[in-house]
């Protein structure tokens, strides 16, 4: 009777903690619309009264996080006989808490408030194109995040605290290890293309393409890839990005007329984000369990569907009529070798990230990661970040940026504060090669299924092997699960080795 009395109580004791988690969770998607809305929606004037919502969002939060009561049960809870679950969610929250626990509620609010003013701030230099105008604003936000990793842990790497916020547990060393083995690797490849002969269709998609008939065409490539509409919905942003959970899952994109293959690759990127949040496990909502695995596992879903789904030849059998429909003059005539050869063109002169190629994009990445790092660690001042990006812009892809907006401003990261977010980028590029390679193994036929437009038994793999898990494994451990093998970035280059090898005609390479 005793033991079934413990057993009781500890029933009881989790139950009251799942209910403190899920009101910290449903805060927190509170605060994700805000953001939403204010970077999709909200008139230009909303931001002084949506700066204060943002924050007094982010101090509740915190509060709740942070409170005795939640340590005490977690405390509790550790001395409990819990099942796998219970300690996966359990491992999640004390994480949180134990970071959270150790910042000052005031330093929290203060983030939360200048960076929503941040956003307009950035804008406006990016549109004037004027990095002094930011400047202050970021030289704001360095010093503010540098005091949030202080009170975290004062005897670490700043850098290496704040990269933690979104990927806890590959460890800043295996990001610094697979950037410079990217860097290492990708540029000769990226040297040897620029030196090759080979005459590939890059003028598939020139001239003017009308926006509105462009928004009709992502709508098109959404419904061809399976998108939820019932659960998620399309709209425009500056800055491409996707948000919500399993039951709101929304995705943006921008049009540009001269650029329509970049808003389609753009939206299957963000396709990817939503896919895999409406893939995570509804009866879960508002707990770790019904959350995703930070941002490489995220990046891993876009970028598969992008590069491996979109950017393939298989896809394009597929989706060519419907681009010849839309814009019967412009590609009537075209081949799928043409569009595949145009999708996959590696850019010799390109500046922008999001427009950047599948090979040229991890340098954008490494330049920013150098600049964040050591911004965060002191070792450069914010006035010395535009010449310093423009250098190594020249130095990593042999391109200079003529101006601000194409050189510093152009992300929307930094308005944001996050600092430490950038290398995800680069790590879920790996990690999706390795997670696709193992789904061409696991799916039979899965190049003609692409082909036929039945995306089901991709989206049934990657559910069944890292949607419907949330955050129950750690990144490493997920990916072991996912895949039978570490996390490698060997599936990546030899993926694009190959690929490229054999487009570019490079003998090295073939």
């Amino acid at each position: 009777m005793a033991s079934e009395a413990a057993a009781d109580e500890a029933s009881d004791t989790y139950s009251e903690f799942i209910d403190k988690v899920q009101r910290l969770s449903n805060v927190k998607q509170a605060g994700m619309v805000l953001a939403w809305d204010q970077e999709v929606m909200m008139p230009e004037g909303g931001t002084p009264a949506r700066s204060k919502q943002r924050s007094a969002l982010s101090t509740v939060a915190h509060e709740l996080l942070t409170s005795d009561e939640m340590a005490d049960l977690l405390d509790e809870l550790e001395a409990e006989d819990l099942d796998d679950d219970q300690q996966a969610v359990v491992r999640e929250i004390r994480r949180q808490h134990d970071r959270a626990a150790k910042v000052p509620q005031d330093l929290v609010e203060e983030i939360s408030e200048v960076s929503s003013e941040a956003m307009p701030v950035w804008h406006e230099a990016k549109e004037d194109d004027d990095f002094s105008k930011f400047a202050p604003t970021l030289e704001k936000l360095v010093e503010l995040k540098r005091e949030y990793a202080e009170h975290i842990d004062p005897d670490r790497d700043p850098y290496e605290v704040l990269f933690e916020e979104y990927e806890p547990y590959l460890g800043i060393e295996k990001a610094e290890e697979v950037l410079q083995r990217l860097r290492d690797e990708l540029v000769p490849l990226i040297d040897a293309i620029r030196e090759s002969d080979a005459d590939l269709a890059t003028d598939t998609f020139e001239g003017d393409f009308d926006v509105d008939t462009q928004e009709d065409l992502t709508r098109d490539v959404l419904d061809t890839l399976g998108y939820d509409w019932d659960h998620g919905r399309l709209d425009t942003a500056p800055h491409p990005f996707s948000s919500g959970n399993q039951f709101d899952a929304r995705v943006t994109t921008r049009f540009s007329p001269d650029e329509p293959l970049g808003a389609l690759m753009a939206t299957v990127h963000e396709f990817g984000h939503a896919t895999y949040t409406l893939g995570l496990p509804r009866e879960d909502y508002g707990t770790p369990l019904g959350e995703s695995r930070d941002m490489t596992v995220h990046e891993s879903q876009s970028r598969l569907w992008e590069n491996h789904v979109g950017r393939s030849k298989p896809f394009w059998e597929r989706f060519l009529p419907k681009v010849q429909d839309r814009f019967p003059e412009k590609v009537g005539d075209a081949s799928v070798s043409d569009i595949y050869e145009a999708a996959n063109e590696v850019y010799e002169d390109n500046l922008i990230r999001v427009e950047a190629d599948e090979l040229t994009y991890h340098m954008h990445i490494v330049v920013r990661f150098e600049i964040e790092r050591d911004l965060i660690r002191g070792e450069i001042d914010v006035e010395d970040v535009p010449e310093l990006w423009n250098d190594k812009y020249e130095e990593y892809l042999g391109i200079r940026p003529d101006s601000d907006a194409e050189g510093a401003l152009q992300d929307i990261h930094w308005s944001h504060g996050d600092f430490g977010y950038f290398p995800t980028y680069s790590l879920g590029s790996v990690l999706a090669a390795q997670l696709f390679d193992t789904a061409e193994d696991d799916i039979e036929n899965l190049d003609e299924k692409i082909a036929d437009g039945e995306f089901d038994d991709l989206h049934d793999w990657l559910t069944e092997n890292v949607h419907q898990h949330g955050s129950r494994y750690t990144t490493d451990e997920l990916v072991r699960q996912a895949t039978g093998e570490e996390y490698t970035a060997d599936y990546f280059l030899d993926y694009v080795k190959s690929k490229y090898g054999d487009l570019y005609e490079l003998d090295d390479y073939q």
